[in-house]
């Protein structure tokens, strides 16, 4: 079993940077597929960006490609998510979760999330 505890969220300002921190408990890090997500209010939540076991592979929704990076620690226990060139549309509840598949775009997928992080950005 994983926990994850997501950390980073924070008010800035459009244009601003911000970096997202996850860290999972367990032994068994390494061998899940990490991914971020998020949920503006009255939205669904949404695929943000996901990495495989070793971080060799990442994925990332259009809406952030190019501004975004995943990332990941596995001797730290810790996935990121840096974000750039921040948007008023970024603005969202930020959410790390763990699948054993990696590439997944899919809320099914992943067996484990965080609580969140609130993620504002202002205009």
């Amino acid at each position: 079993q994983v926990q994850l505890v997501e950390s980073g969220g924070a008010l800035v300002q459009a244009g601003g940077s911000l970096r997202l921190l996850c860290a999972a408990s367990g032994r068994t890090f390494s061998s899940y597929a990490m991914g971020w997500f998020r949920q503006a209010p009255g939205k669904e939540r949404e695929f943000v960006a996901a990495i495989s076991w070793g971080g060799a592979s990442t994925y990332y929704a259009d809406s952030v490609k190019g501004r975004f990076t995943i990332s990941r620690d596995n001797a730290k226990n810790t996935v990121y998510l840096q974000m750039n060139s921040l948007k008023p549309e970024d603005t969202a509840v930020y959410y790390c979760a763990a699948a054993l598949r990696p590439g997944s775009r899919s809320r099914r997928d992943y067996n484990y999330w965080g609580q969140g992080t609130q993620v504002t950005v202002s205009s």
